[in-house]
Parts: structure tokens; C-alpha cells; sequence
């Protein structure tokens, strides 16, 4: 019998992904709506925010450089002016990445030792700023611009130039690299001529190079122009014969200052030796010290006009005093001695010969505290107050520490220190008819701190006594200038050393004024330790003087005073010797 069968069909396997594809379908149309949701957001609604975030990413601050003031002459010739140059820095990190080709060729372009930049590129580093080069010539920096080496910046700076060179070095000084005043008025007035750094924001490519502006954030505050007393032609003059004596007596160095007798300018300030403060290299500190303002020395004879003066305005001496010599005065057990017997001299011939035993005489006739007062009132044993770094202040011995011999040797010029500039200024006192003045090494009209010290008479007459020095019989011959009545002092000491003073190590002094009549301009000229030969003041320092003043006239454009007869002064009044 044919039956049914009941056995059921065996059904397919699961292979079927409908529901799958379905899901993965809802969930792909599901991002893609999110995503079109999300580029709508950004490209449309959020536009502008992320392009300012994008901008962000290649934006950045830089520092702007402010012009450093120029230091001019009284008559607005540059002495010191910046200039633009490139800096040239790498970060080692992308530095990594140039060819060695390139490195080679900007090494050889920059003038660097083989290796230099290769040295500063060390795996792992962190690394990001190092200078290669600073200040170098633009055209420079383009050539290697030229060579596009990645990791390699440029920044733009300035450089210090002194168009004088070694002429006014000692007085201008010099900046560092990082444009900061290191010497002399560059450090004095730092903060004047420095001026103040501005920033800005710059677009940056994908190299880093900058290569669009986008805003200043502060404008840089150029500094000021320093305007100084010195007249760069006087300066070179001053320069070119303290060169030349140190020269012709094979010195060791050499300083002059000269001032207007007026208003105390310091219209030139030269030493010597002298370094170029463009190149420095291989220069020691000592190289740039201001030697006319810095260094001091006892000043010798050049002092005895003030003994004189103050004897004579304080009544302590008649002016036809005279004295007898003998050539020495025996002070206890101590001896001041001349290099001749002068017999008997009045107060005229105690400078012309410049008597050291005279001198003592007259001393002693005051009282140490008045002596003492009126070395301290012509600013001896106190800095002139110009502003200039490490100006020197000098010395001079309290006259409560004073015995006979200390006051003596005191008279010329022994046992006190000062600098050449302080020098020069006390004979300003002699110059303006009793009246000293301060020193500037700024222009200015006057002089407000002008202040009187000897009498208009007592002034007038040390004048005429000073121009007898440089008469053919004075010791300063040689300091004569044609056309012009000319006052002096010579100064010759002795060198002090370690034990005592040195043998045969002098410094030769002059210290002058012209026009006589009524003086104009007054000069300091120190030599240390000339060797030729010739080692006395008149021989030495007073040839430098005579060339330097007869330019200065002539620069300044001094009438001539000069009579046909010099006047020669005679006592008609009994000899009196003071003991």
C-alpha cells in the first residue's frame, strides 16, 4: 500500500543577510549623513572660526628691533650710527634634514670652520634656536637665502658702526653683539641710545620662513641721539700728534685732553695707544681704558701756579715777594732740592725755572688747611663728575695727616694723583679769571656749576707770569704758538713703582692756554714714559700742545693776540727772602 509520506524537507542553511545588510546599510547612511551634517558645520557655518585657528598654526610673534640712537660730534658728524644687517640662526631639529652639500657651501660662504653647523646637528636633540653668524652684510645673508637649506633663519638686526674709528674709540666705546653699550659713552648713556624693542605677528610657510606680516603688536621706540662736546676735528688733530709723539719718544702711552675755557666742554679726548672699535678681535680690557679719564698720576710741577695763586689771594705772600734758593731747602731731616742753583727769584721766575725749593717756601707760609682747601676747592681728590665709567677721582693727602715735608713735597706736585682731565680742568680756574668750571662731555651753551676760586686780579696775574714759561729761556719753548700768546706749566715726575720711585721712568707734563689775553682753550697733554732721550715736559709733552692748540685756534677761529714785544715783568721793590 502506497502511503504519505510524513517525513519534512530539509530546510536551507542560514545564508541569508538580508537583516545584515540591512543594519550595515541604516548604519553607512547613517555616517555619511553625519559626516555631510558635519562638513556643512565646518565648511559653512564654522567657516570662519577655523580659518582663523588654521592661520593660527602658522602664526607667530617676532621680536622688532629698535634703532639704537647715533652718538654725534657738537657739529652733528656722526661718531657711532646703526646700521641694518641679517642674523643668521638654524634649528638643529630640521637642520637634520639638508643636504651636506648645502652645509658645505653656507659654511664656506659665512667664512666657518669645516664642521660647525654638522656639529650642531646631534640625534635626539631638542635643540630648537642656535645663532650661526651674527650681524653679517645683507648681501651676504641673500646668498645664503639663495641656497634654501631647511632649518636655516634669518633675523634682522643692527650693527654699531664708528666712522672715526680709533680716533674717538676711548671716548665713544663700543657695543656688544647683542647691541648693549660696553665702554665709555656707549655704557653712559646705555639707556638713552638703546631704546626699546618692538613685536609683531608674521605668517609663517611650512619651512618656518616668514613670509607676510599680519600686525604690529608694539611699535619699536627708536632711541635718542647723545649729542657730545667734541669737535671731530680737534679730536682727530689731538689724536693724530699724541699718535705721533708716542711714536717719535717710543712711549709707553700718551693722553690729551682739551677744554673750552669758557664752558668747561671737553672738546677733545685722545689716548694712546688706541684700538679700532669696528674690529676688536684679539683685544685685552686694558686696550680700552680712557687713560685721560681713568688713569691718574702725580702731576709735578704743574700744580706750582695754584701754590702761587693761593699764597698770593690769600695774603700769605706780597706779589714781589723774592726768595733765595741756594738750589736747596732742607725741611728736618728731609731736602727739597732744584736741578740748579736759582739763586734769587721772584714769583715770576719761581715758574718760569719752575723751583721746586721756591715753591716749598711759599707753602709753608700757609696754613694746611687753607693750602689743602683750595687743591680741594680745583676739584683735586674728587671726580669731575662728567658721568664717564670709571672716571678717577684722584687723591689727595687730609692735611690733618700733613707734616712740614708732606705740605713741601705737596707744592709740586708729589704725594697726590690726579687725571689728565682733572688736571685740565683746575687750570680752567686760571683761565676764566679765577673762575673753575665744571667739565661736559655733552654740548652746552654755559656752565651752571661755574664757580669762583681766585680772585679776577690773582688770576690775570699767574697768566702773565705762565707766559714767561714758554719764552727762550722758560722750560716750554718748544709749546710756543706762532700768532698767539701762549700760558703754561711744565711737569716732570718721577714714576712711582713697588719700593719707591722708578729710575728713569718719568712722565712728561704740559698743561696750557691760549689765547693768553683771554684764553679760549685750554690743554692737558700727559706722556708716560718717553725713551728716546728727552723725557722733560717742555721737550716732550710740549711740542703736542703747541701742534694741537695752533689747530684748535685755527678750527674755532681764535683772532690772533700776539704783541710785537713780550711783556717782562721786573720787581722794582727790595729783595725779601723768606726762610
Amino acid at each position: 500500500m502506497h502511503g504519505f509520506s510524513t517525513r519534512k524537507k530539509k530546510g536551507k542553511p542560514e545564508t541569508d543577510f538580508t537583516v545584515r545588510r540591512k543594519v550595515l546599510l541604516v548604519f553607512m547612511l547613517g555616517a555619511m549623513g553625519l559626516l555631510a551634517v558635519r562638513a556643512f558645520d565646518l565648511q559653512v557655518l564654522r567657516k570662519q572660526f577655523l580659518k582663523q585657528q588654521g592661520d593660527m598654526r602658522h602664526v607667530s610673534s617676532v621680536s622688532v628691533s629698535a634703532y639704537r640712537g647715533m652718538i654725534l660730534d657738537r657739529n652733528g658728524e656722526p661718531l657711532a650710527i646703526s646700521t641694518p644687517v641679517q642674523s643668521i640662526w638654524v634649528n638643529p631639529q630640521e637642520l637634520a634634514g639638508a643636504e651636506q652639500a648645502d652645509i658645505r657651501q653656507m659654511e664656506k660662504l659665512l667664512d666657518l670652520p669645516d664642521r660647525k653647523i654638522n656639529n650642531l646637528i646631534v640625534p635626539g636633540t631638542k635643540r630648537r634656536f642656535v645663532y650661526v653668524k651674527r650681524r653679517i652684510n645683507p648681501h651676504l645673508a641673500a646668498q645664503v637665502k639663495a641656497l634654501d637649506v631647511p632649518g636655516v633663519y634669518f633675523e634682522r638686526e643692527f650693527k654699531r658702526y664708528y666712522p672715526a674709528g680709533p680716533v674717538s674709540a676711548h671716548l665713544v666705546g663700543f657695543t656688544n653683539v647683542d647691541d648693549v653699550g660696553q665702554e665709555g659713552i656707549e655704557l653712559a648713556y646705555d639707556s638713552v641710545l638703546r631704546g626699546t624693542a618692538g613685536s609683531k605677528r608674521v605668517i609663517r610657510d611650512g619651512k618656518r620662513q616668514i613670509i607676510g606680516d599680519v600686525e604690529a603688536i608694539s611699535a619699536p621706540i627708536d632711541g635718542r641721539n647723545v649729542q657730545l662736546s667734541i669737535d671731530e676735528r680737534i679730536q682727530y688733530l689731538a689724536y693724530r700728534e699724541l699718535q705721533s709723539a708716542v711714536l717719535e719718544h717710543r712711549a709707553k702711552a700718551a693722553a690729551l685732553v682739551v677744554l673750552d675755557a669758557k664752558t668747561g666742554e671737553v672738546l677733545a679726548d685722545a689716548n694712546h695707544p688706541a684700538f679700532n672699535p669696528n674690529t676688536r678681535t684679539h683685544l685685552k680690557g686694558s686696550a680700552f681704558r680712557n687713560r685721560a679719564i681713568t688713569d691718574v698720576f702725580e702731576p709735578g710741577s704743574t700744580v706750582k701756579p695754584f701754590v702761587i695763586a693761593a699764597a698770593l689771594d690769600g695774603g700769605y705772600i706780597k706779589p714781589d715777594l723774592k726768595i733765595e734758593t741756594n738750589g736747596i731747602y732742607r725741611i728736618g731731616r728731609n731736602v727739597v732740592r732744584d736741578v740748579h742753583n736759582y739763586g734769587t727769584l721772584d714769583l715770576t721766575h719761581v715758574l718760569k725755572k719752575s723751583s721746586n725749593v721756591a715753591t716749598s717756601i711759599v707753602a709753608l707760609e700757609m696754613p694746611p688747611d687753607y693750602f689743602w682747601g683750595i687743591y680741594n676747592q680745583l676739584g683735586f681728590g674728587n671726580a669731575a663728575g662728567i658721568g664717564f665709567p670709571g672716571e678717577a677721582s684722584g687723591s689727595v693727602l687730609d692735611y690733618q695727616r700733613w707734616n712740614q715735608f708732606a705740605q713741601a713735597t705737596l707744592s709740586f706736585g708729589y704725594g697726590m694723583n690726579a687725571s689728565v682731565l682733572q688736571l685740565a680742568r683746575a687750570y680752567t680756574a686760571l683761565a676764566d679769571n679765577g673762575v673753575l668750571h665744571s667739565v661736559s662731555l655733552l654740548k652746552r651753551d654755559r656752565d651752571p656749576e661755574a664757580k669762583r676760586v681766585f680772585s679776577e686780579k690773582t688770576a690775570q696775574s699767574i697768566r702773565t707770569m705762565l707766559e714767561q714759561v714758554v719764552l727762550k729761556d722758560g722750560t716750554a719753548y718748544q709749546a710756543r704758538v706762532d700768532g698767539y700768546r701762549v700760558a703754561g706749566k711744565t711737569g716732570t715726575a718721577k714714576k712711582a713703582g713697588e719700593g719707591g720711585y722708578k729710575e728713569k721712568k718719568y712722565l712728561s707734563i704740559f698743561v696750557g692756554m691760549a689765547p693768553a689775553s683771554d684764553p679760549r682753550v685750554v690743554i692737558a697733554v700727559m706722556v708716560d714714559e718717553p725713551s728716546a732721550g728727552a723725557y722733560y715736559g717742555g721737550a716732550v709733552a710740549g711740542p703736542v700742545f703747541s701742534k694741537v692748540m695752533a689747530g684748535a685756534l685755527r678750527i674755532l677761529d681764535v683772532a690772533p693776540d700776539q704783541e710785537e714785544t713780550m711783556p717782562v715783568l721786573i720787581s722794582k721793590t727790595p729783595d725779601l727772602v723768606a726762610q
